[in-house]
């Protein structure tokens, strides 16, 4: 709800001779009958009342016209079924972060005012559209989802060769930077000593270490071998290359005879990356937004209580500017995800995670707006890109009204986009990339914005469908990335471009402590969409 409403009920409380708690002003501006609930919530209360309370508000809808049409409001309690504020809290791992638990949550909103070269820093306290695919009032809505896809690919080998054909031609130019690739991407005459400016697609890579390194670029024009030698200043960037990314080489070709069609000497590399004139954009209000993922509702290990003060703060004067809750994926913990799952859970059903995540859902504050994409735990295709959820599950998921997309999407709030992906390719690059570490999850994605794609290793561990367009490549930079899937907490700044990984509401499985997982718990990353500044609390 966009906030200047909220400050039309509290100035129309105010003539009136009334205050009124937040939570309060929240389902005054989630009737149906704005006015009318006004009138009501103002004839029903108490003489000697001078501040509406949100049990006085509830009371008083409860007269009011069509209230099946009242979307879902936040609660503020927690249900003592699912954990809320009883559980014990575990203990927590500090992971990446090194930091220590909050003992005040509400004042654990560290302002990080230098967006810091490395992403770890010591922590303190409507009917969904069939067509479209994105649910959401979008007349009330300030965000504007981009991404959602209707998946089209039928697995035949035109898919396959389409998919990769249109990532070439929208990455190839970007990568050639300096260079110029001519037809079939050959700049230069292959002759011996002959210069050569190429862009392609990565087949093969050696990446130099002590000795020399190869690349195999492969384009319309079929392949050609690279060398890059292990003294060159580009043999770190050597180091970083995958298979089938899109790249751009200058350099020497030699041939050893007529018939050889030589190789190229690299005395250049590019890769698309963020142009470093890139200036990201900021809103033209003070407003903040929450960046959360992994939530894993219906594990075992699931942090209701933590769930429940982060709930709590959000209902606080402190956030009374975060009007934005983005979450990247993985709402529950979803059945058969990996090996013995089944012993961990807490919910068996599928259905019954997701209502239970949509009760948890309905404690944050009613007037925010929430948008969700997917992750690799929750009841959709593992293969990449993952359409949005089904009609069936944004039923159960209704609170709020929430705005649902697929992963990835690009959200953009207040003039600020936000790449949202849900990042099950940084465990395919951290198995891949010498300098790619789980404690520096921000770091690593890093390497995605400068390959300009978020899966760019195709028959790995990441599972990618062939569409007729390559959903994964990121066309336009954004201002922020943000990723989760990894549990753990950080965040970087790549070019412009804030990146951030957002860990993770669960707490260890026994699966995690044999993979040697130690997840970052309850993190709240939350940014000042005028300045791009982060700060952040831990719950737990």
């Amino acid at each position: 709800m966009p906030s200047e409403e909220t400050a039309r009920i509290v100035a129309e409380l105010a003539s009136r001779g009334y205050n009124a708690d937040r939570e309060a002003v929240t389902l005054l501006a989630r009737a149906p009958d704005r006015d009318r609930a006004i009138t009501r919530a103002v004839e029903t209360a108490p003489d000697d009342a001078l501040v509406l309370s949100a049990a006085a508000v509830r009371a008083a809808l409860d007269d009011t016209p069509d209230p099946a049409t009242d979307p879902p409001v936040s609660g503020g309690d927690h249900d003592p079924e699912s954990g809320g504020t009883e559980r014990a809290s575990p203990v927590e791992t500090k992971g990446s972060t090194g930091g220590r638990e909050a003992d005040d949550p509400t004042a654990g909103q560290n302002a990080v005012t230098d967006r810091p070269d490395a992403g770890t820093a010591d922590t303190a306290p409507g009917e969904p559209t069939a067509d479209s695919g994105v649910s959401g009032d979008r007349e009330l809505s300030m965000a504007d989802v981009s991404g959602d896809i209707q998946s089209t690919g039928t697995g035949e080998y035109g898919d396959f060769v389409s998919v990769f054909r249109d990532r070439y031609e929208r990455l190839a130019d970007r990568a050639a930077g300096r260079g110029t690739p001519g037809p079939g991407g050959a700049g230069a005459d292959p002759s011996k000593g002959g210069g050569g400016a190429l862009s392609g697609r990565v087949g093969a890579a050696t990446g130099p270490a002590g000795a020399h390194g190869g690349l195999v670029r492969e384009n319309t024009g079929g392949p050609s071998p690279c060398l890059v030698l292990a003294d060159s200043k580009f043999a770190d960037q050597a180091r970083r290359t995958l298979h089938d990314e899109v790249i751009a080489v200058e350099g020497r070709i030699s041939t050893d005879g007529p018939d050889d069609d030589g190789i190229l000497f690299v005395d250049e590399l590019h890769v698309p990356d963020v142009p470093h004139t890139h200036t990201p954009s900021t809103a033209d209000r003070p407003v903040r937004a929450a960046l959360v993922s992994d939530v894993h509702v219906g594990s075992q290990e699931f942090r209701a209580d933590a769930w429940g003060r982060f709930a709590d703060w959000l209902h606080t004067d402190a956030a009374s500017d975060v009007e934005y809750l983005l979450v990247a994926g993985d709402m529950v913990e979803g059945v058969g995800v990996y090996p013995g799952q089944d012993e961990e859970l807490d919910i068996v059903d599928i259905y019954d995670q997701y209502e239970r995540f949509s009760e948890h859902l309905k404690n944050v504050p009613g007037d925010m707006e929430v948008v969700m994409i997917p992750g690799n735990h929750d009841a959709v295709r593992l293969a990449e890109p993952q359409p949005a959820f089904d009609e069936e599950l944004r039923g159960i998921m209704s609170a709020h009204d929430a705005t649902i997309s697929a992963n990835p999407s690009t959200v953009t709030v207040e003039g600020v986009s936000v790449l949202m992906y849900h990042g099950v390719s940084l465990d395919e690059l951290i198995a891949e990339l010498p300098a790619a570490s789980y404690d520096r999850p921000a770091e690593t994605m890093t390497y995605l914005l400068e390959k300009r794609h978020l899966a760019p290793q195709y028959g790995g561990q990441v599972r990618v469908a062939p569409e007729e367009s390559d959903h994964l490549v990121i066309d336009e930079v954004p201002d922020i990335f943000h990723a989760g899937h990894v549990h753990k907490f950080g965040y970087t700044d790549h070019r412009g471009v804030l990146t951030v990984n957002s860990a993770c509401w669960q707490s260890q499985t026994d699966f995690q402590a044999s993979v040697n997982l130690d997840p970052d718990v309850a993190y709240a990353p939350i940014v000042d969409l005028q300045t791009l500044d982060l700060s952040y609390a831990q719950f737990v």
